[in-house]
């Protein structure tokens, strides 16, 4: 059996990256970059006004004082996007310019139109602005060359932005894997349909569905099937076929109904990577993988209980679709982890390491706290439903007292 950080080494070396595609910029947020971004030209590409007010001369504002405002005959209106940005601003004169407009070369300061009376012909500029202020400089953010954006990045809307501004129609991404998510079990009734005394409402699927869309990707197929081996082997070799990985829940521990595992390797000869890690919850994790047309398919068995589900997605899967997608910002792949002191003391039977679910919270002294939910058991998914951490609870530790030091992973369901 696997510790946690041996299960993530497995993924991560097991995990291969997707193809990068050619899309249009329109239909790239929330892809990784397969490419650097990098300077075409000089970003701002000439000098124009921060703001709406006058171009001048800063020498001509020298003498400028409380009770000594100083005019200026105006020589011409410059829009943003006008062609007028030649005109030459000889002393004693002024242009009216709006923000984003070229500034012309012989124009060093704008002052803000707030400081100013517009007289018509001239401008009575009423407060001292300093040379230079008010204007932003050809090439102050990236010059033609630069590195903007490293490839292996989250595609945000600022970064369609930045990509846009240097004129891409289209850019060069990793795909997003495509998804099937497969609950098993007898058990099983979609929610909104009548419940015999002994089925159960299916929240695995929706909630782990839920999870997948909240990190920007496509949504997944997903459905239920009973716990026959037939009905499984079907079921998974579709799903082989028509995506890239797969989500199984329940079927993967050591029960006489647990089929999900035999079939895969047995049936559909999936390579088995690990199966069951030393935590909790979600000891039974499975992971395995094969080829289908030259392209490679992961398999993960989820536990069935709905917290066991949801936290190996975010320990265990969450990492391999960002390997997937070339995602690089964390470097490993791993949550962020900070060090916080536990608000409750708690116990265990060392042997495995144990995920709490908690909430993390910052006093006025920059301290940071993580008190354990109520409702831990696996099958409790309120406490993680309120949860914004998982604490970790020391594969060889018994206890953990109140204040002592403990790692807090963040748990943000809209990031990797």
């Amino acid at each position: 059996m696997l510790s946690y950080e041996e299960a993530l080494k497995k993924i991560d070396e097991t995990v291969e990256q997707l193809p990068a595609v050619d899309n249009a910029i329109t239909h790239i947020l929330g892809h990784v970059l397969a490419e650097s971004v990098t300077a075409t030209f000089d970003l701002p590409r000439f000098d124009n006004s921060a703001m709406d007010g006058y171009g001048v001369r800063g020498e001509d504002l020298v003498t400028i004082t409380d009770d000594k405002p100083r005019e200026l005959a105006l020589v011409g209106v410059i829009e943003a996007g006008s062609q007028k940005a030649e005109l030459k601003i000889e002393p004693g004169k002024a242009v009216k310019i709006f923000t984003g407009a070229r500034v012309p070369p012989s124009v060093d300061t704008v002052v803000m139109k707030e400081y100013c009376d517009d007289l018509d012909s001239a401008v009575r500029v009423k407060e001292k602005t300093e040379a230079g202020s008010n204007i932003r400089r050809a090439g102050e953010e990236f010059k033609k060359g630069d590195l903007v954006l490293p490839s292996g990045i989250l595609v945000t809307p600022p970064v369609v932005g930045l990509i846009a501004s240097f004129g891409h129609a289209r850019f060069k991404v990793y795909e997003q894997p495509r998804i099937t998510i497969i609950g098993t079990g007898d058990e099983l009734v979609t929610p909104g349909s009548e419940l015999s005394a002994s089925q159960i409402y299916d929240s695995n699927s929706y909630a782990l569905a839920a999870a997948v869309q909240a990190l920007g990707l496509p949504r997944p197929i997903r459905f239920n099937i009973k716990d026959q081996e037939d009905q499984i082997e079907a079921a998974l070799k579709e799903a082989l076929r028509q995506t890239d990985l797969i989500i199984t829940t329940g079927g993967v521990s050591v029960g006489d109904r647990d089929l999900v595992k035999d079939v895969l390797e047995k049936r559909l000869g999936v390579e088995t990577v690990f199966w069951r890690a030393k935590v909790k919850p979600g000891k039974p994790i499975y992971f395995g993988t094969t080829k289908h047309d030259g392209r490679q398919k992961l398999v993960f068995g989820l536990p069935g209980n709905p917290v066991s589900a949801l936290t190996t997605f975010n320990l265990f899967v969450k990492p391999a679709l960002a390997k997937m997608q070339g995602l690089k910002e964390d470097g490993d792949c791993k949550p962020e982890r900070l060090k916080a002191r536990i608000g409750k003391s708690i116990k265990k039977k060392p042997g495995r390491l144990d995920f709490v679910r908690g909430i993390l919270s910052c006093d006025d002294d920059g301290v940071l706290t993580a008190i354990p939910t109520t409702g831990q058991d696996s099958h409790m998914l309120s406490g993680l439903a309120r949860a914004n951490c998982l604490i970790e609870f020391d594969e060889a530790a018994a206890k953990a007292d109140e204040n002592d030091l403990v790692t807090a992973q963040k748990l943000i369901w809209s990031e990797y």
